[in-house]
């Protein structure tokens, strides 16, 4: 006999809500000035308590748990904004979206994402998942300046994109917002010299 509907039903929500628990309490480790070096299934678990093996369960690997918890961040800073950029006929807007859309993301979790990418100098996993995060960023900006400037030359084309993706960093966005400010305060200067970065026609 198979599994009464409601039986079904209880165990996936049960399911996500541990999915949930562990994600909660990887991002607290990551935001705890105290714990993120530290970052391991075992801490995390240990935060979410849960048994080492349920958060095996969930994620199978500490690289996996990373990617959930980037993912998680991605939904919670609304990086689904990154279409306008993609679809905006005016140069000058696509650049505007593009680093409104960052803006929001990095600011989703600012303690989490600062420690993430320290923790990237640190731990070759946490190093992996920003990396290709990273990448997909630039990945992003190459289309979209090949898009608005699709004859630039080869020189010109990578140090565009190598200015723009500096630009649209974490770590830009944290400086120029400071302490005091949230980092969607720095969205403005940001997007000023981008525009001034890439040769809009």
């Amino acid at each position: 006999m198979s599994p009464r509907p409601y039986n079904l039903g209880r165990r996936q929500d049960q399911i996500a809500h541990g999915r949930r628990q562990i994600l909660d309490a990887a991002r607290a480790l990551l935001g705890d000035t105290s714990g993120y070096a530290a970052f391991t299934i075992e801490a995390v678990a240990r935060r979410a308590d849960v048994a080492r093996a349920t958060v095996y369960y969930q994620f199978h690997t500490k690289t996996g748990l990373l990617e959930a918890v980037c993912d998680d961040l991605a939904d919670l800073g609304g990086l689904d904004r990154l279409s306008a950029a993609f679809s905006a006929p005016d140069p000058a807007d696509a650049i505007r979206h593009f680093v409104t859309a960052f803006g929001h993301f990095w600011a989703a979790d600012r303690p989490a994402m600062r420690r993430l990418r320290a923790l990237a100098a640190l731990d070759p996993d946490v190093h992996h998942v920003i990396t290709q995060r990273d990448q997909r960023r630039r990945d992003g900006l190459a289309v979209l300046t090949d898009r608005l400037q699709p004859d630039l030359q080869p020189s010109r084309r990578n140090r565009t994109i190598n200015l723009l993706a500096t630009l649209t960093s974490f770590e830009t966005f944290d400086s120029l917002a400071g302490p005091d400010q949230p980092l969607t305060a720095a969205t403005p200067d940001i997007i000023e010299l981008a525009l001034a970065a890439i040769p809009l026609a």
